[in-house]
């Protein structure tokens, strides 16, 4: 008999959520093959089998919180498919004897995977989402009654056993309620969705960054005559020739690596006491997907033209939607560039991409009268753009020629184009 369990999946990521398993319980599987897919704080990752066998027993279900080194399930490798799983299932309800001689067994794996620090100690089963909240709330695992027919302890069985009182100390009010506070009960229809682990992470970091940082946005508006002008004469040539359209992304794309060579403390990260001055130009393009914001990256735009990053823009952006971006093509940004007037936003203050010191938001383009410099008033599609930067390191004076220069390019895109 193998056990299954969470490998390591990279240096940064530690525990996940249980978000699919691919493999049932008595089906016959093959070593490599994918059995269970798993959310972590940056994208999904499939978990393969280690070993060819039947799944005599899955210990962790969908929706349960899981760390690196977990028993999630075991495996018989001399197993016949379907062979141990209809008798494990009817056996319980036949002779209730022998559920009662199996239930200790089970309890042994639990105990195996989940040190008696943290579940307690007793013969129970208890899955990793009970224990976390067990935790949580301050509740001994032994006291409390589960539902299961198989004496598994459930997030909802914890939450039953804190309602009735069962609270063994009471030296800790204030943590073991939070979680309680923050739920208010309301008289009229309302449903509770529980937050993905990734939009868990988002909100941590979003906090975390106006915590730890010295953010600060500065604004300019740019005139996008000649960006639509050269658009509009090159893009079927560009689109016949490339295979992908023209966009307006590989313009500011182009443009940010210009400025950033010109103001390269906007192209570093803190690092303790140093200044990290990086001498590449990986730019991470925000896409937004139904589980929130993600942030792939574009590397070495300074090496790419236009229809290189327009490639890989497109690229990224449908592996983000359909949920099948790398660990790989999110780390190591230095830049980050986001679009909110895809969604018609006028303008906004975007939050920093830590540890990333400069981000810069683009904005819808509205047709506005402008006075000319020979006053003359003319219709031009303008812009809003902003740069949120870390005021730690980059000056204000800074940020603002930065910002300035990215304007200057946009506005004179010729020169993107000859460079690029």
């Amino acid at each position: 008999m193998q056990e299954i369990k969470i490998p390591e999946l990279a240096e940064s990521i530690t525990e996940g959520t249980i978000a699919e398993w691919l493999v049932k319980k008595g089906e016959k599987i093959a070593k490599g093959d994918p059995i269970v897919e798993l959310e972590t704080d940056k994208v999904n990752v499939e978990v393969n089998a280690e070993f060819s066998g039947v799944i005599t027993e899955i210990l962790s279900e969908e929706g349960d919180d899981v760390a690196v080194g977990d028993t999630i399930a075991k495996l018989d490798e001399n197993g016949e498919a379907g062979g141990d799983s209809a008798p494990a299932e009817e056996t319980p309800k036949e002779e209730k004897p022998e559920a009662k001689e199996e239930k200790p067994q089970a309890s042994k794996a639990s105990e195996k995977e989940a040190p008696a620090t943290e579940s307690g100690t007793g013969d129970f089963i208890a899955s990793p989402a009970a224990r976390k909240r067990a935790r949580e709330l301050n509740i001994d695992l032994s006291k409390v009654s589960a539902r299961d027919p198989l004496g598994r302890v459930r997030p909802e069985d914890v939450e039953a056993a804190a309602k009735a009182g069962n609270e063994p100390k009471a030296s800790q009010p204030a943590k073991s309620e939070a979680p309680k506070a923050a739920k208010t009960e309301f008289e009229k229809p309302v449903e509770r969705v529980k937050m993905t682990r990734r939009r868990q992470t988002i909100a941590k970091n979003l906090v975390n960054v106006q915590q730890e940082s010295a953010m600060l946005t500065t604004f300019n508006e740019v005139d996008m005559t000649a960006v639509m002008k050269l658009r509009s004469e090159r893009k079927e040539k560009f689109l016949k020739k490339n295979g992908v359209k023209l966009g307006f992304m590989s313009f500011f794309t182009k443009a940010v690596v210009g400025a950033l060579k010109e103001f390269p403390l906007l192209n570093a990260e803190i690092q303790g006491n140093e200044l990290v001055i990086k001498k590449f130009y990986d730019i991470g393009i925000a896409v937004s997907t139904d589980d929130g914001l993600v942030v792939p990256v574009v590397r070495d735009a300074d090496r790419k033209d236009f229809a290189d990053i327009e490639s890989d823009i497109v690229d990224l952006g449908t592996k983000a939607r359909d949920n099948k971006l790398a660990l790989s093509d999110l780390q190591g940004g230095s830049f980050t560039i986001t679009n909110g007037g895809t969604f018609g936003s006028m303008m906004s203050t975007p939050i920093l991409n830590a540890p990333q010191v400069g981000i810069l938001g683009m904005h819808n383009i509205v047709k506005r009268a402008m006075v000319m410099p020979d006053d003359s008033i003319e219709v031009r599609p303008m812009m809003y753009l902003a740069l949120s930067y870390d005021h730690r390191i980059v000056d204000g004076k800074e940020a603002v020629q930065f910002l300035v220069r990215i304007k200057q390019m946009l506005e004179d895109p010729y020169d993107l184009l000859l460079e690029g």
